[in-house]
């Protein structure tokens, strides 16, 4: 599941920004990562996401969208 959210996310911003992210970590880890410069887009599996609770550790980043 989370390959397939971070493809279509990719895909989206390719075709709407024309900006290409190279993915970093893989499913089996549960995180991968699309860096875009001034964004970074995480994609947690909820182990992972309660593990690393990055929302405190960027505690005054903005959450554009969270899925649950």
């Amino acid at each position: 599941m989370l390959q397939s959210i971070s493809n279509q996310v990719g895909r989206e911003v390719k075709k709407e920004f024309h900006k290409t992210a190279q993915p970093q970590g893989n499913p089996d880890s549960g995180w991968i990562v699309l860096d875009y410069g001034d964004v970074v887009v995480h994609f947690f599996s909820p182990e992972q996401r309660e593990y690393y609770q990055l929302e405190d550790l960027w505690s005054e980043g903005n959450v554009i969208l969270r899925l649950l």
